[in-house]
C-alpha cells in the first residue's frame, strides 16, 4: 500500500484516537459531579476501549502506530523504511490536533483553545517515562511473541496505566502536542510540553535498547543450542 494511504491511516487512526481520550474526559467531568476518581476510570476505560478497537481496525492498513515514539521503534527494528518516518510523524500530529478539535465541536467547545492544567515535576516526568518505557517494552516482546494478542495488551496496558503512573500516562508525544490544545480534563498546559516529550523519548529510548539487548542474548543462546 502506497505511503500516502498509510500515512491517511495513520492521521485518521491518530484523530479517532484523540477523539475519544479528550471526549471521554469532558463527558467524564461533567458527569462525575467532582469525584476526579469516577471521572478518570470512565477516562480509562473509554480510551483503552477506543484504543484496541482502532489498533484492530488500522493496523492492516498502517500498522496503527498511532505515536511518533512506535513509529521511530518500529524502523529501528526494521519493520519499516527510515524514508517513512516523516509522512508518519506528520500524519500523526496532524490527526491528532484534528482528533482535539473534532471531540471540541461534538461537545460544543471553543475549537481553538489552550491548556491551563498544569503538569509538570520530577514525579510527572517520571511517570511518562515509566509508561513510555512499558509501552515499548511491550510492543518489542508482543511483535515477536504475541502479535495476535497485541492489540487487546496495548489497550489493558495503556487503561492500567491512567491509574499507576503519577501522570496518567500519555505516553506520546503527538498525543501530548495535541492535548495542549485543549483546556479540558485531559489536557495539559503546552510549557509542560516539552519535558513530557523528552520523558516519553527517553523511556522509549531506554526500552527499545533494554529489550533488544534482551533478545539478541535469546537469539545468540538459540544459536548455541542448535549448534
Amino acid at each position: 500500500m502506497s505511503i500516502g494511504r498509510r500515512a491517511l491511516a495513520e492521521a485518521v487512526g491518530t484523530a479517532l484516537l484523540l477523539a475519544a481520550i479528550v471526549g471521554s474526559g469532558i463527558m467524564a467531568e461533567r458527569l462525575a459531579g467532582g469525584n476526579l476518581a469516577l471521572a478518570l476510570l470512565a477516562n480509562s476505560l473509554a480510551t483503552g476501549g477506543a484504543l484496541v478497537a482502532l489498533i484492530l481496525t488500522f493496523a492492516p492498513i498502517s500498522g496503527a502506530h498511532f505515536n511518533p515514539a512506535v513509529t521511530v521503534a518500529a524502523i529501528i527494528a526494521g519493520d519499516m523504511r527510515g524514508r517513512d518516518a516523516v509522512p508518519y510523524i506528520a500524519a500523526q500530529v496532524i490527526g491528532a490536533v484534528l482528533g482535539v478539535w473534532l471531540a471540541h465541536i461534538m461537545f460544543d467547545l471553543p475549537i481553538i483553545e489552550v491548556s491551563a492544567r498544569e503538569r509538570s515535576g520530577l514525579g510527572q516526568w517520571a511517570g511518562e517515562f515509566t509508561a513510555s518505557f512499558g509501552l515499548i517494552a511491550l510492543i518489542e516482546s508482543g511483535r515477536r511473541h504475541f502479535a495476535a494478542a497485541l492489540p487487546g495488551a496495548v489497550a489493558a496496558y495503556i487503561a492500567a496505566a491512567y491509574w499507576f503512573t503519577s501522570s496518567t500516562s500519555f505516553a506520546n508525544p503527538a498525543v501530548t502536542l495535541a492535548r495542549s490544545l485543549s483546556d479540558t480534563f485531559a489536557g495539559i498546559a503546552p510549557d509542560n510540553v516539552p519535558a513530557f516529550i523528552a520523558a516519553q523519548l527517553a523511556g522509549a529510548a531506554v526500552a527499545l535498547a533494554t529489550f533488544r539487548w534482551f533478545y539478541r542474548c535469546e537469539h545468540v543462546a538459540t544459536r548455541a543450542t542448535r549448534r
